[in-house]
């Protein structure tokens, strides 16, 4: 088995070994198997290391089937290495880790709520909690007792040893080991079997800062930031910041206020624009009702249009019905590769478009549905749109009695 010397110190980043296997997984992917190892391997909600071999970009480290596979960018054909950890994502995970560490004891110890389970995202951390809501109160409180133990700097213990001897620790869950266990200890906050890599003291997690909730069906998602992350987060927000004060030209503390009042004037202007895009289709509904054609008896309205939504021929269509309860109704847009199209008949009309449509469908590989007197679809722009609108007639006539 591979010496995993991250277990020892998690602070060493370059290391030369040997090589003991040299392979491709079944997806056909380079990976080595090393004599020792600095580089941790997914594992514990905590993501794996980067870095090189050889000056070969490792791109994954997994533990499969008891042995550590480094996957590589490319083959290396060596029998000894000098590996190098990327030093910035593993202090990265040590911080989020350790604050996760922290964040979970007082959430259960403080606020009766356990964590169940852990995510260490590239950008965001998360825990799943054992609750149903959270309070802005206890939110504040959490984050606030949770920097206090990171400014106390508190030393952070590993420790190997037997099961039984880490029953006589206020062990947060139950181990799910017979063999010997690794016990990350923060005297008096935490006691917790953990495999990952953390930091030699509170004080270099600097800071956590609890970023929302969610709930997620009877359970909990909290999400935070430790450490570096805290800045990067507050860097781009204060770039976002500078950027909506630099369009509304108001001091910060007037920004809530002006962006809400754009917000609400501009769904007041949504909302008088789809009142005059209605009026509109009525007016051009009329229009067209007053001016329909006739094929084997039936009033027959027939537009195509170019670049016009589903959604406007949907509202037309239903108009112009109303306007001719005996008439049938075909309407097809032309867009840049597709043709979408409606075919609708009045209250009157004896016809079954949603048979018609289905015979006519397959010449541009349509996609639609509806109901006897209504269907739309849309689909490849294999023939003509004309041609197509003319089909769709041909067909709706056919099913009139």
């Amino acid at each position: 088995m591979t010496k995993k010397l991250f277990y020892n110190d998690a602070y060493q980043t370059s290391f030369d070994t040997q090589v003991v296997k040299n392979d491709k997984d079944e997806e056909g992917r380079d990976y080595v198997v090393l004599e020792e190892t600095a580089f941790y391997p997914t594992g514990g909600g905590q993501p794996f290391d980067e870095g090189t071999l050889n000056e070969i970009r490792v791109d994954n480290v997994e533990e499969v089937d008891g042995e550590v596979r480094h996957y590589v960018a490319e083959p290396l054909d060596a029998s000894t290495v000098n590996g190098v950890v990327d030093w910035a994502r593993r202090f990265d995970h040590m911080q989020q880790h350790s604050g996760q560490h922290i964040l979970s004891a007082i959430m259960q110890d403080e606020f009766g709520m356990a964590t169940l389970s852990f995510h260490l995202g590239a950008e965001i951390v998360s825990i799943d909690l054992d609750a149903t809501d959270l309070t802005e109160e206890t939110l504040e409180k959490a984050e606030e007792r949770v920097n206090e133990v990171i400014r106390d700097n508190r030393p952070i213990e590993t420790k190997w040893m037997t099961v039984d001897e880490s029953n006589q620790y206020p062990l947060r869950k139950k181990l799910a080991v017979d063999e010997a266990v690794r016990l990350v200890v923060i005297p008096d906050v935490d006691y917790n079997g953990c495999g990952g890599t953390h930091p030699r003291s509170t004080g270099e997690v600097q800071m956590i800062k609890l970023l929302g909730w969610s709930r997620q069906k009877k359970i909990v998602r909290l999400e935070f930031v430790c450490g570096n992350r805290v800045l990067e987060q507050l860097g781009n927000k204060h770039k976002v910041l500078n950027g909506i004060k630099g369009l509304m030209k108001r001091p910060e503390e007037a920004l809530e206020q002006e962006v809400s009042s754009f917000i609400k004037e501009s769904k007041q202007k949504d909302k008088q624009l789809a009142e005059q895009m209605a009026q509109l289709l009525e007016y051009e509904a009329r229009d067209l009702a007053s001016t329909a054609g006739e094929a084997a008896g039936v009033p027959v309205i027939e537009r195509v249009y170019e670049n016009r939504t589903i959604k406007t021929l949907q509202d037309l269509g239903k108009k112009i019905v109303e306007q001719t309860p005996s008439g049938i109704v075909v309407l097809v847009s032309e867009q840049k590769d597709q043709l979408q199209y409606v075919l609708a008949q009045g209250a009157n009309c004896s016809g079954n478009m949603k048979e018609a449509a289905e015979k006519v469908m397959p010449l541009i590989e349509a996609k639609g549905g509806g109901k006897p007197n209504f269907v739309q679809g849309g689909g490849t722009k294999a023939i003509a749109a004309d041609a197509f609108a003319e089909r769709l007639r041909e067909a709706a006539l056919e099913t009139v009695e």
